[in-house]
């Protein structure tokens, strides 16, 4: 029979690192204005302005998220996000106006939450030097669940236990326990739940 010992000093020195690390980073993210909340783990993320930034507690984010600020200095924060929020690897946040995320939210890998547009007004100048565009914040409550890549647009607020599934992009916003999906997203039905129907019986 194979020895448990070398396994398991393995997983106890790829989880000290890995906790050893992380407290590491996130020192070095308060100290720099970021607010963090008791028992986040952070892996490494990129972050334009850390002030900007605010975190509750017992937060957990994969490798590469980015939090981009869109704009010059400015007092924060922004980007709010409650307890217990799942942010998986590679999303982004690029935010010129404010998002809020609630606590126990879970958002998939590769989504992407941008709350401006560019601008296009005019046909003789290339894109890269208009104007900026429209904008607006982007409001997501607590319990709502966010399917690998996807795209939360400029104005949308998504309602408590919401679900958006993988690749949709979202123009609209989404009423408590609804499923949206789609390209534009669109209602595809509500959530179960204890609902009671219309002959009195509750439905699962």
């Amino acid at each position: 029979m194979e020895s448990v010992f070398p396994r398991a000093v393995f997983r106890l020195r790829a989880m000290a690192k890995r906790h050893g690390t992380a407290f590491l980073r996130s020192m070095v993210w308060r100290a720099l204005g970021m607010k963090l909340g008791p028992g986040t783990v952070l892996s490494k993320m990129f972050v334009t302005w850390p002030h900007q930034v605010s975190l509750g507690a017992r937060c957990l984010l994969e490798q590469g998220s980015y939090f981009k600020f869109d704009g010059i200095y400015q007092p924060g924060p922004t980007l709010v996000f409650g307890d217990e929020v799942f942010i998986g690897a590679g999303c982004e946040f690029n935010i010129r106006v404010g998002i809020s995320v609630g606590s126990n939210t879970l958002i998939a890998s590769g989504s992407k939450f941008i709350d401006h547009d560019h601008g296009f007004a005019s046909r003789d100048v290339p894109m890269g030097y208009q104007s900026d565009g429209a904008e607006a914040r982007i409001d997501i409550a607590r319990d709502v669940w966010i399917g690998a890549n996807v795209v939360v647009l400029k104005g949308v607020s998504i309602g408590q236990g919401a679900i958006i599934a993988a690749g949709s992009v979202l123009t609209r916003s989404v009423e408590p326990y609804e499923i949206w999906g789609g390209v534009p997203a669109k209602k595809l039905r509500d959530r179960p739940g204890d609902a009671v129907a219309a002959d009195g019986v509750t439905e699962p």
